[in-house]
């Protein structure tokens, strides 16, 4: 009975150095494969595409709506593509409850190994290649479906 309130007390204070832990991990990993990610402002482009349409269609009727159209589609388009940022960036600028959902998914991939900090734990998982296509693999999912933005790697 005296072993599992010990073991709930050191867990309790062990989470809030692993959410870091596991955070400078993922960070070390997307680093070392220079993975970048184009957060698509679709909201914006939308936004440029009606107002142009609008005014088209305020100069010149049906005919300027369409050209309005097809010149705010092109504008919207250029404005919001290729605005690539290093992903760790975009992991420590995450809210914490979006670092907590990447800190389960990637605590469940490395649950089977014992560290003390972030340096055992990047050192550890760097001397695996299937570890870290694992985390990177749940990286690519995370960042193209729950952030809806395009990966690349390398400068």
């Amino acid at each position: 009975m005296g072993l599992v309130p010990a073991v709930q007390i050191n867990r309790a204070r062990r989470m809030p150095v692993l959410v870091e832990d596991i955070m400078q991990l993922l960070c070390s990993v997307s680093e070392e494969r220079k993975m970048k990610a184009a957060v698509k402002h679709s909201g914006k482009g939308a936004l440029v595409t009606g107002a142009v349409a609008f005014v088209g269609g305020l100069v010149g009727g049906p005919p300027g709506i369409a050209v309005g159209g097809a010149v705010g589609g092109l504008l919207g388009a250029w404005m919001t593509s290729g605005q690539f940022k290093p992903v760790p960036q975009i992991l420590m600028e995450l809210p914490r409850s979006e670092q907590q959902k990447l800190v389960d998914k990637a605590t469940a991939i490395v649950r089977h190994l014992e560290w003390t900090d972030a340096v055992q734990l990047v050192t550890l998982v760097m001397g695996s290649e299937v570890l870290q296509q694992q985390l990177l693999a749940m990286l690519v999912n995370y960042v193209n479906k729950e952030l809806r933005a395009e990966i690349k790697y390398g400068d």
